[in-house]
């Protein structure tokens, strides 16, 4: 895929312009209980949204998108639409479906680029509450809460808020820019941040109950798994690797001939930042077939124009270094047995497969372990994740949780963790009322 025109992390799809939204948005049928609508996990009311683009009230699109989703910015960026909205509409069986997340992002970023401010603050109720974590679920349970007058104060351990969103997606899906506009634009409802904030370490749980009436945990998961192999100390954390090229681009090391082992989302992301900062070779290295990886579809199909190569069924035994710096990854070749506790295929070493691919840069994007959090805090737990109740409480009450840290079933997303904040902002506020 091209990609010569400018930088090379810079933003994938230009944005719509007007006479290009107007086009587009006309292409729409404005279908009666559109299936788009069912399938976008905040239920954001497409077809009207589009319909305000077609009339040219931009404003109103915005506004329409935002009362349902507020990180409507960055869920038009990094949603997965070819398997959501897009995937359900009506034209994409003998057509081409409506360029729903790249009109939303045109509505969003109209009033973004204008310094608009959709929505403003009810009157003070004298509530307040904690959030704990500044990613896609805090962010929206806070902005949610503070749109109805509550007081709301986020403490998040980094020193930007935005998680993933700011830290861990992929500038070519998601520049830095809109992840902070995002948190501005919250900020600006009367929500307050202390960053560098971490939860057990600079705050208790004990002091934010008696200080807050409420709590919503939004803690997100915990670090990259260790592989427990010869050399791992050798081996790039992916999401740091992510993180470098968003914020510190420059000074990222990219090698000529790089193995990213993993072949979920995060993984690819990591090949595409070795690929298209300079890197020769780039091989994701994956101990199941194809069929079981994690990975969009259409995620696939990018990286493989990208020029990316897969080494499917083997799984990493040892780093070899020289002279402290990375020669190679030796693997083993596996072979696919029953199924495992999460429903896959059991990986199995075949005795005698071993062989090595010569490489100068090794990265790990092998998911990320169960919230730690959830034991220290004492509470009840599901697989390892934090267990809440249909009004998104745990097992300690008025402490709410939402996001990944959560998300015992399911695919972790960005979209779903803002449905939970919002969720948990509207019980909160059932809680607040009584």
């Amino acid at each position: 895929m091209p990609h010569s025109q400018g930088p090379p992390l810079a933003e994938l799809l230009p944005p719509l312009s007007d006479h290009e939204a107007l086009v587009e948005s006309n292409r729409c049928v404005f279908c009666y209980d559109a299936p788009c609508t069912h399938a976008c996990p905040t239920h954001i009311d497409i077809p009207r949204f589009i319909k305000k683009i077609a009339t040219g009230n931009n404003l109103g699109s915005a506004q329409t998108i935002l009362e349902a989703n507020l990180l409507g910015a960055t869920c038009a960026r990094v949603c997965p639409v070819q398997e959501l909205c897009e995937g359900a509409c009506v034209l994409g069986a003998e057509h081409k479906p409506i360029m729903i997340g790249r009109l939303q992002r045109y509505a969003t970023d109209y009033v973004y680029d204008r310094g608009i401010d959709v929505f403003s603050r009810a009157a003070a109720t004298g509530k307040k509450i904690a959030v704990v974590g500044a990613g896609a679920a805090g962010l929206s349970c806070a902005g949610e809460l503070a749109k109805r007058g509550h007081a709301v104060t986020i403490f998040e351990k980094r020193d930007l808020a935005g998680g993933l969103s700011t830290y861990g997606i992929i500038a070519l899906r998601e520049p830095v820019a809109v992840a902070l506009a995002e948190i501005e634009m919250i900020r600006r409802l009367g929500v307050e941040f202390q960053t560098d904030m971490e939860l057990c370490r600079d705050i208790k749980l004990a002091d934010l109950r008696s200080q807050f009436d409420a709590v919503f945990l939004s803690t997100g998961l915990g670090a990259t798994p260790l592989l427990g192999i010869p050399g791992e100390e050798h081996i790039v954390d992916g999401l740091s690797y992510i993180e470098q090229s968003k914020l510190d681009p420059l000074r990222l090391e990219v090698g000529a001939r790089v193995i990213v082992i993993g072949a979920g989302n995060t993984a690819i992301d990591c090949a595409t930042i070795a690929k298209r900062l300079g890197a020769e070779q780039v091989t994701m290295v994956y101990r199941r077939s194809e069929n079981e990886v994690s990975a969009y579809q259409h995620e696939m199909e990018f990286i493989r124009k990208e020029g990316v190569e897969f080494r499917f069924l083997s799984q990493p035994v040892k780093v070899h270094v020289n002279n402290g710096r990375v020669a190679g990854l030796e693997c083993v070749r596996m072979s696919l047995g029953g199924l495992d506790a999460s429903g896959r295929p059991l990986p199995r070493p075949l005795d005698g497969s071993e062989f090595f691919m010569a490489a100068d840069q090794v990265v790990k994007a092998i998911g990320q372990e169960k919230p730690p959090l959830a034991v220290a805090l004492g509470l009840e737990t599901k697989r390892g994740y934090i267990d809440v109740n249909a009004e998104s409480e745990t097992s300690i009450p008025n402490v709410f949780a939402g996001g990944d840290c959560i998300r015992a079933v399911g695919a972790c997303s960005t979209v779903m963790a803002v449905k939970d904040g919002k969720l948990a902002a509207l019980a909160i506020e059932k809680r607040m009322a009584v």
